[in-house]
C-alpha cells in the first residue's frame, strides 16, 4: 500500500503450564516465557508501530508483593524499549546478573517472571497517541480474583452504547475508549461473578481465607463473557487474564479479527497472526488453529484449555484486507492469496495494453505488493506460453523465428525504490509536494521513452494522494507513453469501523470519483436524497447503509475511469489508467474471507451501516469529523 492506513492491532498471548522451574530445567532459563513473548511480538511488529505493551502475572504468589506487572511505550522502538526495560528491572531485582546468571532465592520477588504473559502492539487508529491509550490495561484490586489485564485488537461500533450502559449501572469510567469500556464491562461481571460466589461459600461456613482459593477455582469465566458480550457491536480478539491466573481470547461472532492458537503440554499461545506461532515454537503450520468466531480460548489457572461459544453464531465475514495487505505474507495461504490477487487482474491489463507485452513493463509499488506482482508475472508467462504454443503449431517458423520466440518473456523491472523519510521542515504547499514527490528513487534507462506502457500494482489505493502528488509524478519522469496503475483491491468505496483508520467517507478517491460524475450528470437530486435518508435515519439502530445507492448508477469501470481522468494532473505527460480487482476474483482469491464492507458497503453489523450514513452526512454537511 503506497498510502500509510493505521489499522489493526496484534496480540500475544502466553500461558505456561508449567511451574517455573520445569522451563529452568528444559530449557536454561527461568525466563523462557519472556523470550518467547518477545519473539511473538516482534514477529508480528508490522501490526502495530505506534506504541507496544506487556503484562505479566505470577500464579501463587507470596502475599505482600507484587504480582502483577506491566510496561508499556509509545515509541516507534516499543518492543526493544519494553524489554530493555524489564531487563533493567530484572537485574536490579537481583534475580540476574550481568551474566544471565538466575538467582533462584530472589525468584518470588522477581519482576516479570510470572505464568501469565499478554503482549500488545498498536496503531492509533483514531489518531491517539500515549501512554493513557497503551494497551495492557489493567483493572486493579486487592482481591486477587477481581483484577483484570486487558489488550485486544478490537474496536466497537456502539461504544457510545455500551459506555450509557456502564453509567446506567453506577460506574463512572475514567476515559471514553472503547478499551477502557469493554474492560469496565467485564470486569462488572467478573465482580459479581467474585460475590456471587464469596456469598455462596460465606453461607455454608467456609473461612474467607479458603473462599479466595475456592472462587479462583470455580470462576466461571465463561458466563463472565457471555453477560459482558453480549451487546457488543464490532469487529474484535480481545484477550484478558484475571489476577489468579484465568485468561481468555474472545473473537467477534463474524470473525472479522483474526486469533489463532496452539498449545502442547508445556504451553498455551495465542497471536493475531500463524506466523509467529511457527517460528517461534518450531511446530507443523496445520497444528495452529483458529480461534472459532464468537467462541472464546479459556485457559484455566489448572492448565486445562477449551474453547467456549459465548456469542450466536453469524455469517462469517473475516476480513479481506488481512489477506490483501494487514497481515505477513509469509502465511502459507495468504502467500498463494496475494499470488491470485495479482494473477485476477492479467486480462483487464493485457486489455489496458492492447497485448502489446514487447513494448510493456512490469513493476511494483510498494514492496508489500511484491507477492501480487509475482502472481502477475505468473500469469504473464501463462499467457506468453499459450501464445509461443500456438504460434509454433501453426507451424512454419525459421530457426531465427523460434529462437526469437523463445526468448521473449515479460520484461520485468525494479522501477521504484523507496528512499529514506524526506523531512519537509518549513515549506509552503507547493514546495511540500514537490518534495514529497521525490521519496521514491527511480531506476533510469529500463522503459523507452515515448514508446513503453509501464504497468505498476500496489495493494490497494485508498485516497489516491499519494498517486497523484508522488508517484505517478515519479514514473512519469521516465517518459512512459501510458502508465497503468493496477490495484490488488476493488474500489475501496466506504468506511471501516473494525479496526482500520478509514473512516471517513470524503477522503476515498473512488467515492470523490462517483460524486463528480453524479455532478457532471446532474443527479445532485439522489445525493440529496441520500443524506436526507442518512439524517431521517440517523438515530436508527435499524437503518440500511443508504451511502450504496450512490454507486449503484456506475459500472466500476467508469469509476476507475473516473479516477484516473482526477489523478492525472497537469504535471502528467503520460496517459494514465487505474485498474482494479473486481469483488468477485477477490473472493475467488480468499475464498475464506468474506468480509469486504469497504468495497461493497455490505457491513456485517448494524453499527457498520451507521457508521456509513454518519460519514455521509459528515461528507454532505463539510464536517471533517469522524464517523465513530
Amino acid at each position: 500500500m503506497s498510502e500509510e492506513i493505521k489499522h489493526e492491532c496484534g496480540i500475544a498471548l502466553i500461558r505456561l503450564k508449567k511451574p517455573l522451574s520445569f522451563y529452568k530445567e528444559k530449557y536454561g532459563s527461568s525466563l523462557y516465557g519472556l523470550n518467547k513473548l518477545y519473539l511473538l511480538m516482534e514477529k508480528q511488529h508490522n501490526r502495530g508501530q505506534d506504541g507496544a505493551g506487556i503484562g505479566v502475572i505470577k500464579h501463587d504468589p507470596v502475599p505482600g508483593v507484587p504480582y502483577i506487572f506491566r510496561e508499556r511505550s509509545i515509541k516507534s522502538t516499543g518492543i526493544s524499549d519494553i524489554f530493555s526495560e524489564v531487563n533493567k528491572q530484572l537485574l536490579e531485582s537481583g534475580f540476574v546478573d550481568e551474566n544471565a546468571e538466575e538467582n533462584p532465592e530472589k525468584l518470588n520477588g522477581a519482576p516479570f517472571i510470572g505464568e501469565s504473559l499478554l503482549g500488545h502492539l498498536r496503531y492509533a487508529t483514531h489518531s491517539k497517541n500515549g501512554l493513557l491509550y497503551c494497551h495492557p490495561f489493567i483493572r486493579q484490586n486487592n482481591w486477587m480474583t477481581k483484577n483484570l489485564v486487558l489488550a485486544g485488537n478490537f474496536n466497537m461500533t456502539n461504544n457510545d452504547e455500551l459506555f450509557q450502559k456502564l453509567l446506567a449501572l453506577g460506574q463512572h469510567p475514567e476515559n471514553r475508549t472503547d478499551t477502557v469500556t469493554v474492560m469496565e464491562k467485564i470486569g462488572h461481571f467478573q465482580d459479581e461473578e467474585v460475590e456471587k460466589l464469596f456469598k455462596q461459600y460465606n453461607s455454608e461456613g467456609v473461612s474467607k481465607q479458603e473462599i479466595s482459593d475456592l472462587i479462583a477455582k470455580d470462576f466461571d469465566v465463561e458466563q463472565v463473557l457471555k453477560r459482558a458480550a453480549k451487546d457488543f457491536d464490532g469487529g474484535y480478539a480481545i484477550a484478558g487474564v484475571f489476577g489468579h491466573g484465568d485468561a481468555f481470547v474472545l473473537r467477534d461472532p463474524n470473525g472479522i479479527r483474526p486469533a489463532f492458537w496452539w498449545e502442547n503440554d508445556e504451553v498455551v499461545v495465542v497471536t493475531s497472526e500463524r506466523p509467529p506461532i511457527k517460528t517461534a515454537f518450531d511446530i507443523n503450520y496445520d497444528d495452529i488453529k483458529a480461534v472459532k468466531p464468537g467462541y472464546a480460548l479459556i485457559m484455566k489457572k489448572d492448565g486445562s484449555v477449551e474453547e467456549k461459544q459465548i456469542l450466536a453464531e453469524k455469517p462469517l465475514t473475516q476480513c479481506t484486507f488481512e489477506r490483501i495487505y494487514f497481515s505477513r505474507g509469509t502465511d502459507r495461504d495468504i502467500y498463494q492469496e496475494r499470488k491470485n490477487l495479482g494473477k485476477f487482474v492479467v486480462p483487464a491489463v493485457l486489455k489496458a495494453i492492447d497485448n502489446d507485452l514487447e513494448n510493456t513493463v512490469f513493476s511494483y509499488i510498494p514492496n508489500t505488493a511484491e507477492v501480487a506482482f509475482l502472481g502477475m508475472v505468473e500469469a504473464i508467462d501463462d499467457y506468453l506460453n499459450k501464445f509461443k504454443r500456438e504460434k509454433i503449431r501453426g507451424g512454419n517458423l525459421s530457426d531465427e523465428e523460434l529462437d526469437k520466440l523463445l526468448a521473449f518473456k515479460p520484461r520485468v523491472e525494479k522501477i521504484a525504490v523507496k528512499d529514506a523519510k524526506l523531512r519537509t521542515f518549513i515549506t509552503t504547499d507547493d514546495q511540500r509536494k514537490d518534495l514529497v514527490s521525490h521519496v521514491y528513487d527511480t531506476t533510469y534507462g529500463v522503459v523507452r521513452s515515448h514508446k513503453d506502457n509501464l504497468v505498476i500494482i500496489d495493494d490497494s489505493i485508498v485516497r489516491g494522494t499519494t498517486l497523484r502528488n508522488s508517484i505517478l509524478r515519479i514514473l512519469d519522469r521516465l517518459k512512459p507513453k501510458k502508465i497503468i496503475i493496477v490495484s490488488s483491491a476493488p474500489q475501496i468505496r466506504f468506511p471501516d469501523c473494525y479496526g482500520i483508520d478509514m473512516s471517513k467517507l470524503k477522503d476515498f478517491i473512488a467515492f470523490k470519483a462517483v460524486i463528480e460524475l453524479h455532478e457532471e450528470n446532474g443527479n445532485k437530486k439522489l445525493l440529496e436524497d441520500t443524506y436526507n435518508h442518512c439524517k431521517e435515519n440517523a438515530s436508527n439502530p435499524e437503518a440500511p447503509n443508504f451511502v450504496k445507492e450512490i454507486y449503484e448508477a456506475f459500472t466500476p469501470e467508469q469509476i476507475s475511469k473516473k479516477i484516473g481522468e482526477m489523478l492525472k494532473t497537469e504535471f502528467i505527460n503520460a496517459e494514465v489508467e487505474i485498474i482494479y480487482q473486481t469483488v468477485e476474483d477477490l473472493h475467488k482469491a480468499c475464498p475464506e474471507h468474506a468480509g469486504d464492507w469497504y468495497f461493497t458497503g455490505n457491513f456485517p453489523t448494524l453499527g457498520g451501516n451507521r457508521v456509513a450514513n454518519r460519514s455521509f452526512i459528515n461528507y454532505y454537511e463539510g464536517s471533517d469529523a469522524r464517523a465513530y
